[in-house]
């Protein structure tokens, strides 16, 4: 497979970070030889898009916080992600600040109550508008894959949305799964 691609497993994404890493991102591409980071682009609260209002099962117009990045590798950008919490769950917390959360957000969302215990994903292919192309740096053909997570705790309550935008050429997206 050629440098240019990235296989992507969202697994070491959902989990509290046991080594206390503060970018997992960053360690994953370090110990694939690559170099990770990213942008924090804005944070803070929004309207929830109608897509995300829907996955948190809550009416238009409600309110959200929203962290919004720019992931790179090796210096190139590679992901939109978009990440959303209940405003009641992260109004007023580092989520809705631009720094980075020592420990990262799921460590955070664990601290604040709300342990995700169930995960799903839908991937879709489409093209990009020319809000995603530009920062992509991703030409008017090229498509790209739309992941959109929902986690959510215990209580089967929606605590994030992660809605995340990858040039579908640069992106490999795996999935391993235990049966049984």
């Amino acid at each position: 497979m050629s440098d240019s691609v990235w296989v992507s497993a969202s697994a070491s994404y959902l989990a509290r970070d046991k080594e206390g890493a503060r970018d997992v991102w960053a360690t994953e591409t370090a110990a694939q030889g690559r170099r990770g980071s990213q942008r924090i682009v804005h944070a803070g609260v929004v309207v929830a898009p109608a897509d995300v209002a829907e996955l948190f099962g809550t009416p238009e117009g409600q309110e959200v916080v929203v962290r919004r990045r720019i992931m790179y590798l090796d210096d190139e950008p590679c992901e939109l992600t978009d990440t959303y919490y209940p405003a009641d769950i992260a109004r007023g917390t580092r989520l809705a600040e631009t720094a980075k959360i020592p420990g990262g957000a799921v460590a955070l969302l664990a601290d604040l109550g709300h342990q995700g215990v169930r995960v799903r994903e839908d991937v879709v292919a489409r093209m990009p508008s020319p809000e995603e192309r530009e920062p992509l740096q991703i030409g008017t053909g090229e498509p790209i894959l739309q992941l959109t997570r929902l986690t959510l705790d215990e209580e089967d309550r929606p605590i994030q949305v992660d809605v995340m935008a990858m040039p579908s050429q640069r992106q490999r997206l795996r999935y391993e799964l235990r049966i049984g």
